[in-house]
């Protein structure tokens, strides 16, 4: 399918709305003035020294979600563009595009999507044929980035359109603003008629239903609009409607004494039993994330200023209490050891009443003097201290991790490059869980033996959201390593979906070839080297306001 090259869209800053949030009091966009556009120089206007990109400096962060993410043709198909910034193409980049362009899937002779993987050696398709959302959004960022908007507004309309669907597992109706896993076109040759099944959870190993689709959906939706400054699909009744309907889901009130969403296990990335139910670090970042793309894209109509009101609250508490008690340094860790339990009043100091016997015997020696990173669950008497990379780095992406705990995260994944990258990145959680841990928590899963799959396996996808984690924190040359060891193995390899072993040096043992996200993560991660400006499309600023008050020492001033 040949890339379009003129789309009649507004060049204009896409600030406007969505980054008028940035280091201002989020209260202050309740009363915003209605969408105020300016023209803000583009990163082809700009210098490197003036943007402050990061290649040697340590606060390179600060300009991008203010600048303006444009969608030009990138890497493939424009040795302009990688002259101008001094980077030779690899050769594996214009065979990934023509791999992630035969994952193309069709609706009425419209892209509405790319399938999960395209593995013809494989004997069982599964539900790998299917159009999943958050496998779709590093392929969605591939062709922004790329000047091909299309395709990404033909799936935000589509999923948006799924959504009001009647939702059901046996005899329970699902909330209505659930958005499908996943779902897949049938194409009638006979009749020439397209028609849609899509996948709420109900098919789904476990039949959990996905907590992070609606996020995704939002925090996509929020791309398009930075990339293209065409204001009118988040601004249309459908879009307002899916926003309003996902957060209605979300900002309930029922039981809890978090702020924090409680969830199933398997209801994420992690789609089968890890022993993530609870409260996630994963879907709590991207709950965060996407309540920020949300304040900035709804309408401030009656409605929609109650929302923003809810939002607004809820970001406040969610920050404080993520970037309170989720985080964990060398100081924290220490605190913890040395927890008193039982204890019964308002000033109490081990809230969760975490027993220090039950701190696992491996952190102590992966917890390095310089680091940190938010840990992956916490509940009352349970603390998760596995590491988990994507919701670390959409932590940082969304800045619900402080300017200094983007830091330490960074310091964190090079001072253990070794059992975080290795030779394949990036683990999607450590350490993995094994023996008797293992037969409780997974249930004796095949699937997630140790160091295999979602338990400690290497997911060449997560490549993207590292590369714009690095770039944001000034640490490109982070990226740039990761992004080397991948080249060296991936295409060789025919793009799986995941490598095995401590080191990620096999092939997974069920991996399957020609992994769509897998290939798109690759492009995404090469693009935003290329030209950092992309990094505003999935990078949010600070609120200033909603810093708490962190009075122990932190790890990265020792």
């Amino acid at each position: 399918m040949e890339a379009t090259k003129d789309f009649g869209l507004r060049k204009v800053s896409s600030i406007c709305s969505i980054s008028e949030m940035d280091d201002f009091d989020l209260t202050k966009l309740l009363d915003r003035p209605r969408l105020n556009l300016k023209r803000e120089k583009s990163f082809d206007e700009r210098s490197l020294s003036e943007l402050s990109i990061g290649f040697g400096l340590t606060r390179g962060q600060d300009n991008f979600d203010n600048a303006y993410s444009p969608g030009g043709r990138s890497g493939y198909d424009t040795p302009a563009s990688s002259a101008r910034n001094s980077f030779e193409p690899h050769p594996m980049v214009a065979e990934a595009w023509e791999a992630l362009r035969r994952s193309l899937v069709f609706f009425r002779s419209q892209p509405v999507g790319t399938i999960a993987a395209y593995d013809h050696a494989s004997e069982e398709v599964l539900n790998y044929d299917q159009v999943f959302v958050r496998d779709f959004v590093p392929s969605a960022l591939a062709f922004l980035m790329n000047g091909e908007p299309d395709i990404v507004k033909n799936f935000l309309l589509k999923t948006v359109q799924l959504q009001s669907w009647e939702k059901k597992v046996d005899r329970f109706k699902l909330g209505e603003g659930a958005m499908p896993a996943s779902f897949k076109v049938l194409h009638n040759p006979d009749r020439k008629t397209d028609s849609v099944v899509a996948d709420f959870g109900e098919s789904a190993i476990g039949r959990v239903a996905p907590v992070d689709s609606g996020f995704w959906w939002i925090i996509l939706l929020r791309a398009y609009t930075k990339s293209t400054g065409d204001l009118t699909l988040a601004e249309t009744p459908e879009c307002q409607k899916g926003m309003k309907l996902v957060l209605s889901l979300c900002l309930s009130e029922g039981f809890d004494t978090f702020p924090t969403l409680l969830c199933a296990d398997g209801c994420s990335m992690i789609d089968r039993r890890m022993g993530i139910y609870g409260y996630p670090i994963e879907i709590q970042a991207l709950f965060y994330m996407s309540l920020k793309c949300s304040l900035a894209m709804l309408k401030p109509d009656t409605e929609g200023k109650e929302f923003m009101e809810k939002i607004v609250q809820r970001l406040h508490a969610l920050s404080y209490h993520m970037r309170s008690y989720y985080w964990l340094d060398f100081q924290q860790l220490n605190d913890i050891y040395r927890y008193k339990t039982e204890e019964y009043s308002h000033t109490a100091v081990n809230k969760f009443n975490v027993i220090p016997d039950s701190i696992p015997e491996w952190v102590f020696d992966f917890m390095p003097t310089r680091g940190g990173y938010f840990i992956g669950n916490v509940s009352p008497a349970r603390m998760d201290f596995r590491w988990f990379a994507l919701g670390n780095c959409v932590a940082i992406l969304s800045s619900l991790a402080t300017p200094e705990q983007s830091a330490a995260i960074m310091d964190l994944i090079e001072e253990r490059w070794p059992e975080l990258v290795g030779e394949m990145p990036i683990k999607i959680c450590y350490p993995a869980i094994e023996n008797h841990e293992w037969t409780i928590v997974t249930g004796c899963d095949p699937k997630n033996t140790r160091w295999s799959y979602h338990n400690g396996g290497s997911w060449p996808v997560l490549l993207w959201l590292v590369t714009a984690a690095c770039i944001k924190t000034g640490r490109p040359q982070i990226a740039r390593k990761m992004i080397e060891l991948a080249e060296n193995r991936l295409h060789k390899d025919s793009w799986p979906e995941y490598y095995d072993g401590k080191l990620g040096r096999y092939v997974g043992k069920q991996a399957r070839k020609f992994q769509t996200w897998s290939i798109a993560g690759y492009l995404v991660a090469k693009m935003m080297l290329e030209d950092p400006s992309h990094l505003g499309m999935i990078s949010l600023e600070e609120d200033r306001q909603m810093k708490p008050v962190i009075k122990r020492s932190s790890s990265w001033t020792c």
